[in-house]
């Protein structure tokens, strides 16, 4: 598969910016098919920053997501004829349960196309929400797979296609959480300093930011994303919108090649900066939400708040909303998640370890070089027809990152001869 971008013609140019009339149009048309979201204060994070952060908890939304906004306000907008030939569009989840919502609701058939490394729970909650009216075909490796085959698609059948984010209607209709923001902080009489985004493809960043602009001037509009899949901070720093060559699929929510050639200038002239966040992060993110909030979010619903750190020294005393985009995360990802977590915050090591050749040189490993509150959480020799001659494989889990000096150390002091492979990507990823 290639990865060739197709570009939707069908609708208009790129010179359009979202009118205010047509956002609170959207959000009218909403009220009676979406949730109205909390947006609720976190004791914690406020504590830890200094501010007053409050989640704009999109994960509360029906499909556990924002997607079904501008989703549902493309499709609804759509004429008869244009409903008749069937809906398509390509998703790495969250839109896909959107539309796979709305035509049901409306009694429409659609064909979605999904990248085959979607995680399982976003492609049965798909199906469960299209019902017998939605097609899913898993294509391809990312959304831009997806996104080629599904235009092909639509191209050959003659069917409407509804896109993830460089929409006009989408844009509108995912504005409708700067809406409701603004309302429920008015209703507390609260004004917000900053604005923190997740941005994949840029639609809900180019519709809220486009709101605020217009409502709430004095607010600083700021996108995040994930630091494997930059295509809105590489392009913006290009000055054009530029396709990369390769990404990291993790946040597969906000995992695009290239954003949309509308979303691209409306974040252009409304972010003040897109800030990037390491992956690992992200997890560390999703671990310490779970841990002390109670909140399981997907890797995309955590970037704005994982984003916090990269701001705190400028929100102290502020008023800040973070969005948190969607909730759909796969619960088979948990452990891939936690050793994500722990590698970023320099808790768990790899290395290659080739043991002295006499006996009881293991046992002095155990004894004498691992660390009291040091632990082993994998142990395999390399060679399994000769383990007493062969390299191990060893993971160490340590309680704080401060000990893993101390560990090098005694193992240096022991004339253990070993491979260090958190440093070595190309063993880590071969090994680990």
């Amino acid at each position: 598969m290639n990865n060739a971008v197709f570009t939707d013609n069908t609708t208009e140019s790129c010179d359009y910016y979202p009118a205010l009339d047509e956002i609170l149009t959207a959000a009218q048309r909403l009220k009676s098919v979406v949730t109205r979201t909390p947006l609720v204060r976190s004791e914690n994070l406020s504590e830890r920053y200094g501010a007053e952060i409050y989640l704009k908890r999109e994960d509360q939304q029906l499909v556990r997501s924002y997607k079904i906004r501008g989703a549902y306000n493309k499709i609804v907008s759509l004429t008869p004829a244009q409903q008749a030939q069937g809906i398509v569009c390509a998703s790495a989840g969250n839109h896909a349960q959107g539309v796979a919502y709305a035509c049901a609701l409306l009694g429409l058939k659609a064909t979605i196309f999904m990248p085959a490394p979607t995680p399982g729970q976003k492609v049965e909650q798909v199906r469960k929400y299209g019902k017998a009216l939605v097609d899913v075909r898993l294509v391809g490796d990312t959304f831009d797979d997806a996104f080629q085959q599904a235009m092909l698609f639509c191209h050959a059948e003659q069917a409407t296609f509804v896109h993830p984010f460089d929409d006009p209607k989408v844009i509108e209709g995912q504005a409708s959480v700067g809406v409701e923001i603004l309302n429920q902080l008015a209703a507390v009489d609260a004004q917000v300093d900053m604005l923190l985004m997740p941005v994949g493809g840029g639609g809900l960043a180019s519709g809220v930011s486009s709101y605020f602009r217009e409502s709430s001037p004095q607010t600083r509009l700021i996108g995040v994303e994930p630091e494997g899949a930059a295509s809105m901070s590489g392009s913006l720093a290009a000055g054009s919108n530029e396709t990369l060559t390769q990404i990291d699929n993790f946040v597969d929510g906000a995992a695009v090649k290239r954003v949309g050639e509308r979303t691209f200038e409306i974040c252009r002239q409304n972010l003040e900066r897109v800030i990037t966040v390491p992956e690992g992060q992200v997890c560390s993110t999703m671990m310490q939400l779970y841990n002390q909030e109670a909140i399981v979010v997907e890797p995309a619903g955590a970037l704005s708040i994982a984003a916090l750190n990269s701001v705190q020294d400028e929100i102290r005393g502020k008023t800040v909303v973070c969005v948190v985009s969607g909730g759909n995360n796969d619960i088979l990802r948990t452990e891939e998640i936690k050793e994500r977590a722990m590698l970023f915050e320099g808790l768990k090591h790899y290395f290659i370890v080739n043991f002295p050749q006499r006996a009881g040189a293991l046992r002095e490993f155990l004894a004498e070089v691992l660390g009291p509150r040091d632990d082993i959480s994998r142990f395999e020799y390399s060679k399994k027809n000769n383990c007493d001659r062969g390299p191990a494989l060893i993971g160490i889990e340590l309680s704080c990152k401060e000990d893993l000096q101390p560990l090098l150390a005694r193992m240096r002091e022991k004339q253990i001869r070993f491979e260090y492979l958190n440093d070595r990507q190309d063993l880590f990823r071969f090994m680990v």
